[in-house]
């Protein structure tokens, strides 16, 4: 009997008060038909209504891909317990998302967990073990002796504890059941066996195949093509149909917004020459990552995350550091699964050109934990006087922190890259020296950070991690003291571009204080 039926069959199995778990990547591997047909199907009956939903990562774009925010829907929607979220406004309405409007209304139980920890959650759940534990995340926003992993005020459950065993300190995620997941792969045959060719990434789609079905719940997938039984290599299907009860044929599944070149260039097997990638614009992240691009080292396991620091690999191919065959002597991922080749920025974040292997997000995850990452190149929104960094919750951002714990915790060489100051600062660069031609609004070093995403200062003294933050005007060394201010751009005055505007001083700086590379600030522009 085949499985595939319409997408109102599919959907009539939600009943009020499921827990729906799904992932995707921005758009990578969003099921965005089979969420946008739950909201659909909310608005025209009332039901489903009251579901928690489980999205380890971002899951859309909240534009062309609406991802999780078509089911931001107040009665629809109960809880949510999100890897991140999505904050950018859209470009033609100018409107945030609909999910962080309802998180910051307060419609919604909204909570915060780590990607790998919803991700190796998932495990355990499948396993009918009692939960997750892990000291990862231990004196940050998810420990239950700060917030809890809350992100409003209705989330009043505690779903994380904090336990001892055998003398020390561990956060545990006990488990919960699981009714429905929603799954996108490439296709499917009539038993719903699933694989994935035109994915550049598989992330958590196994994990959650196996939690639900272990829960006694339906596994839903939407696929672009039905292909005869049998027709495909057993190597190639990642998902067995004996995970998969039903599934919906979506001939156009749509793919990241704005794509700048075929799919095809994510998937690999046909090179693309690293010199023609797209080079990033002119301005204070590009010199930010072409300082942090000076940190990274051939033959090392090195893991990148969204903002400046995926930058970093497009930068090295502009300046032809990957030219001749040498990008095969990097080893570059990010926590989505997708090694080898070079990390892409923007809303292509997250699947590589070129990939050389592509590992599911649960395998990944293992990886990060093993601490096999060895160098990670991460954004900031804030740095205070404690050694704290925050990129989870800041103003009327609640980004969540993605896979930034598991990666920060784990890693042995760190280098956090943001602008010195936001929200409206202009820069510019002639005659090979830096000017700030108007201050950012907004200070990231702060005496302390609103939210606790990582203790920095934690990692450097107790487990020997070294870690710098690049700016475009200055870069810092983390010290089991502090912070040192160890180089500055040309044309920055020390104490009105820098000190003045933080709210703690450097424990030490450097005399006398080196100048930032000189190769940094030869492209002049105007911000």
């Amino acid at each position: 009997m085949s499985k595939f039926c319409t997408l109102e069959e599919a959907l009539s199995v939600i009943n009020p008060e499921d827990s729906v778990v799904s992932t995707g990547v921005i758009g990578w591997i969003t099921p965005d038909a089979l969420l946008k047909g739950v909201a659909d199907r909310f608005e025209e009956t009332g039901y489903p209504n009251n579901l928690t939903f489980y999205f380890p990562c971002g899951t859309g774009d909240a534009m062309h891909i609406g991802g999780m925010d078509h089911v931001a829907k107040k009665g629809l929607m109960k809880r949510i317990v999100g890897g991140s979220y999505l904050n950018p406004v859209h470009p033609v309405t100018g409107e945030r998302p609909k999910l962080m409007q309802l998180i910051q209304a307060n419609e919604v139980e909204a909570y915060s967990w780590p990607i790998a920890t919803t991700m190796l959650w998932l495990r355990e759940v499948a396993r009918g073990t009692p939960g997750y534990m892990t000291k990862t995340g231990i004196g940050t926003y998810v420990d239950p002796d700060l917030q809890g992993g809350r992100f409003t005020p209705s989330a009043e459950e505690n779903l994380v504890e904090k336990i001892e065993f055998r003398g020390e300190k561990y956060l545990f995620y006990p488990t919960r059941p699981l009714q429905v997941a929603f799954l996108r792969g490439t296709s499917a045959d009539e038993n719903g066996n699933l694989s994935f060719e035109n994915e550049a990434l598989v992330s958590s789609n196994i994990g959650i195949a196996i939690a639900v079905k272990a829960c006694g719940g339906t596994v839903i997938a939407q696929v672009e093509k039905k292909v005869p039984l049998g027709s495909r290599m057993a190597s190639d299907v990642k998902v067995p149909g004996s995970l998969v009860d039903k599934v919906v044929l979506v001939e156009d599944q749509q793919f990241v917004t704005n794509i700048e070149r075929p799919v095809a260039a994510y998937l690999g097997g046909k090179p693309t020459p690293p010199s023609e990638l797209p080079k990033p614009a002119p301005g204070a992240d590009k010199i930010i990552a072409r300082r942090a691009s000076m940190e990274v080292r051939e033959r090392e396991l090195s893991i990148f995350g969204f903002g400046a620091s995926g930058d970093v690999p497009l930068v090295m191919a502009e300046d032809g550091k990957l030219d001749d065959g040498k990008m095969y002597n990097y080893e570059f991922t990010t926590e989505h699964g997708s090694f080898g080749g070079v990390v892409m920025s923007g809303w292509q974040f997250s699947a590589n050109i070129n990939p050389e292997a592509l590992l599911d997000g649960l395998t990944q995850f293992d990886v990060i934990e093993g601490g096999l990452c060895k160098f990670a190149a991460l954004a900031f929104a804030e740095f205070d006087s404690h050694g704290s960094v925050n990129v989870s919750k800041f103003g009327k951002a609640n980004p969540g922190s993605g896979g930034f714990v598991n990666i920060a915790h784990n890693a042995e060489r760190l280098v956090f890259t943001g602008t010195f100051t936001t929200a409206g600062l202009k820069t510019a660069v002639s005659d090979g020296k830096l000017s700030i031609t108007r201050e950012g609004r907004v200070r990231k070093f702060v005496n302390t950070a609103q939210h606790i995403t990582y203790l920095l200062k934690e990692g450097v003294s107790q487990r020997r991690q070294s870690a710098r933050l690049i700016t475009e005007r200055a870069v810092f060394e983390v010290t089991e003291e502090g912070l040192a201010l160890i180089e500055i751009a040309p044309g920055i005055d020390l104490h009105k571009d820098i000190l003045e505007q933080m709210e703690f001083e450097p424990v030490r700086i450097a005399d006398p204080l080196p100048l930032m590379d000189a190769s940094l600030f030869v492209e002049d522009y105007q911000e």
